[in-house]
Formats: C-alpha cells, structure tokens, sequence
C-alpha cells in the first residue's frame, strides 16, 4: 500500500510561506495594537478633562491647580490627580496605554510616577515670583489661580499630554511645563514650548540635544511615546480647554504656535 506524504521540499514551501505572512502581518499586528493604544489614551484624557471642566463649575471657572503650593511651611503641595478623580473616580485613566510602570499620582510623594501630565501653566504658588505674559523657564506656578477666562482661545490651548515617568528620576510625569522649552523666534511669548519629543528627554539625548543634565524643574516634557520612532515622528493626544482632543506628532508641537502652551 502507498503512502502519501508531504516532500522535504513541500514542506520548506509551506515554511517558506509561513514565514513570509508571519513577516507581513506581524508589523500590521504591531501598529493595530499601537493605534489602539493611542485611541485609548486619546479617550481617558478626555474624561480628565470633563472632570477639569466639572472641578471649574464648581468653583467659579477656575482650573484646578496643577500643584497648590499654598499651603503650611514643611507640609507638602497638592497635586491635580486626587482632585480630578472626585470627578472621574477612576485612577486608571490617569496612566498612558502603553507606559510601562505608570502608576496614579496619589501625593507629593508619587507624582513622578504618573504617564499623563497636566499643563504647569495652571500652578499655585503665592510665594511665585512670575509675572504672567513673560514667565521665566523653570515657572511652576503663580500667585493666583488661572481661571478660564484667561485662556481666552481655549480651542488653542493645551492642557493634556503624555509624559515620561518613573519611580526614582528627574520625571514628574503628573505635568508638563510650557515654559522650558525654546522661546518663538519672532519674540511672541505665546507660541513658546514645553520640551517635547518622542523620547524621554529627562534620560534620552534628542537630535542632537541633551537635557538630561537639567534639575527636574526645568525639564517635565511632553513624552510623545505612541508610534515613537525617535526621530520626532511618535504621537501624542493632545487635550485643548475646551475638550476637544486631537494627537499630533512632536515634530508638529514643536512648530510654534501650532498649540497655545503659555496662556499665561
């Protein structure tokens, strides 16, 4: 009786062939997952932002502060997130998709921690020494609370991003801060940037450029990781004031006046 069998050579045909789909699909795979992941994020900071625009009516449109460093000597600032979860009630929509390690920004304590950062342009400090319309690099608040009126084109200005964090470095993932990065070449003060890129610029050297020197103050980017090619091509979801969403590229937030970051 005959016995039928594949041949060696079918069946390097057939493995030939696996491989090849196997090559095809796999980089298809990989930017499905990504597109997810950055859908996703585009989606939970959107609910933060409903919960900025809830904490507003219920305090006479006022943002919440960023940090609220109003407070008793030796005793720490508040941070934004516990403020916004009253809203939201969920700490998971405070991590980035895909931010290994991301945890909720809880106190003081943890705010390095945190994969989704809130502008520093709406910061408490009565003991600031900023002047709004000319905020040196390294502002993290000024002596009064930003009340919405101030971001007089709130479909312009940026309050959410990604951003790096970790449990131990120069990260503080919870904000990013309009004012460290390069001033607009034409010296108008609200087209300047936060450092933006799609690396981690608090550990990573940037086409050329390495921050990772810099005290934490004057770093908090904008950490564009979805599709990151390191080359200024990976995005972010960008939140505006008034709650629409949108992702752009860090080479596109690093065109000035593409988003208004310094609305004060």
């Amino acid at each position: 009786m005959n016995r039928k069998a594949f041949t060696l050579i079918e069946l390097l045909v057939v493995i030939a062939i696996i491989a090849i789909l196997a090559a095809i699909l796999f980089p298809v795979f990989s930017q499905a997952k990504e597109a997810a992941k950055k859908t996703r994020a585009l989606a939970q900071m959107k609910q933060l932002s409903m919960g900025v625009m809830l904490y507003a009516g219920d305090y006479d449109d006022f943002f919440v502060p960023a940090s609220n460093r109003n407070v008793p000597p030796g005793q720490d600032p508040t941070v934004w997130p516990p403020l916004v979860n009253v809203y939201v009630k969920n700490q998971e929509i405070f991590l980035a998709p895909g931010a290994n390690g991301s945890t909720f920004a809880i106190d003081w304590a943890n705010r390095r921690n945190q994969s989704i950062g809130y502008s520093d342009a709406t910061g408490f400090d009565p003991a600031s020494t900023a002047v709004e319309g000319a905020a040196p690099a390294g502002t993290e608040g000024f002596r009064s609370a930003a009340n919405f009126s101030q971001a007089d084109e709130t479909a312009r200005v940026g309050l959410f991003a990604t951003t790096p964090n970790s449990t131990g470095g120069k990260e503080r993932g919870y904000v990013f801060n309009p004012y460290n990065g390069p001033n607009s070449p034409d010296g108008d003060y609200k087209k300047g940037l936060p450092l933006i890129a799609d690396v981690n610029l608090c550990t990573t050297p940037y086409k050329g450029n390495n921050f990772s020197g810099l005290a934490p103050g004057a770093l908090k980017p904008i950490y564009a990781l979805y599709g990151a090619t390191r080359n200024g091509e990976g995005t972010t979801p960008i939140i505006f004031a008034d709650g629409h969403a949108k992702s752009y590229s860090a080479n596109a937030l690093n065109e000035f006046g593409k988003v208004i970051w310094r609305f004060r």
